[in-house]
């Protein structure tokens, strides 16, 4: 049985993040929100609660799972060497729409899909997924849509579409759509993959030295 909680109580807001911290140490899955629409997360090191959620979403390992983090020293534990580019986007636009995508550290035990040795990591705005990950740590999140469904606005959307695999829905209210801005800076020159609520121009007067894919 799932549970859901409405984050706008404080109390039930403290009952549903308890709840949600320990489905995630279990291995199971939480609903979230996550600036522009509700997540799919699950502990990142554990591989088990990553194949349920790729499971309950329908998808396959091809396209593997983005990770949060809750801090911007939180790509430290991620990454060998974390380059003064990197530090200056996120100290630009972390917390927000700014999707990373770094070399990770080989060491990590952690398995997200076919990564190939990159990861997309973003630090989100929204305060209830903030509070998640200051008790958790990284976690593994998509979308909360079965897939090739519609990205879900609000928990009882997401709850509509997923049902009972996911444990614990933490409602956060209504999610505005804005899609993130996708960085590569897993090489030595960082590149933009896909424009979104941070520009181009924006970027680059933080890293002048960034290019545009095409």
């Amino acid at each position: 049985m799932s549970l859901f909680y409405d984050c706008a109580d404080p109390a039930e807001r403290a009952e549903g993040l308890a709840a949600a911290v320990d489905s995630i140490s279990r291995g199971e899955l939480v609903v979230l929100p996550v600036d522009a629409s509700y997540g799919l997360a699950a502990d990142a090191f554990q591989p088990d609660g990553v194949d349920g959620l790729l499971a309950a979403k329908g998808r396959g390992r091809d396209l593997p799972v983005p990770v949060l983090v809750g801090s911007w020293t939180g790509l430290d534990g991620l990454m060998l060497y974390v380059r003064p580019a990197v530090r200056e986007l996120v100290e630009a636009f972390w917390p927000g729409g700014l999707t990373l995508v770094v070399e990770h550290a080989p060491s990590l035990a952690w398995d997200l899909g076919d990564s190939r040795g990159t990861v997309a990591v973003r630090m989100p705005l929204h305060p209830v997924a903030l509070e998640l990950l200051a008790r958790t740590g990284p976690l593994a999140v998509s979308a909360a849509n079965r897939a090739g469904q519609p990205v879900p606005m609000t928990a009882a959307d997401a709850q509509e579409q997923l049902g009972y695999p996911v444990s614990v829905y933490l409602d956060g209210g209504v999610c505005e759509p804005q899609p993130s801005t996708i960085v590569d800076v897993s090489e030595e020159v960082p590149r933009l993959l896909r424009a979104g609520s941070v520009t181009l121009e924006q970027l680059r007067e933080v890293v002048p030295e960034l290019v545009a894919a095409g």
